[in-house]
């Protein structure tokens, strides 16, 4: 299953740095991972509110296997719109192995 995830420039380094392989583990103060259902919410996202909150914002684009998702239900954050799933951080090892394929940059924002 194709998902987005708006990513800041510290993320995206991070994610080159696993080879576009893998998301980073969250910080502390992140509980959650929020990979996106449509492109258009992740563009939002990453033109809105990552640009603003650090100066970049980048679109990534990754396949992840929908035998793993189906553990988790896909998450209404206001509107039709705006589906994600929400992946708890200590999941994190998990959710990466169930990438398929790279994850891509699709969209750059400054």
């Amino acid at each position: 299953m194709t998902l987005w995830r708006p990513v800041g420039p510290a993320e995206l380094r991070l994610i080159a740095d696993s080879g576009m392989s893998a998301f980073p583990p969250r910080l502390p103060e992140q509980p959650i991972f929020y990979p996106v259902v449509t492109e258009e919410y992740a563009v939002k996202i990453a033109r809105d509110w990552n640009v603003r909150e650090s100066g970049s914002g980048y679109v990534t684009r990754f396949e992840v296997l929908r035998a793993y998702l189906a553990r988790y239900p896909v998450q209404d954050a206001g509107g039709k719109a705006h589906r994600e799933y929400w992946i708890p951080a200590e999941e994190m090892d998990a959710f990466n192995a169930a990438i398929v394929g790279r994850i891509e940059v699709t969209h750059e924002f400054r």
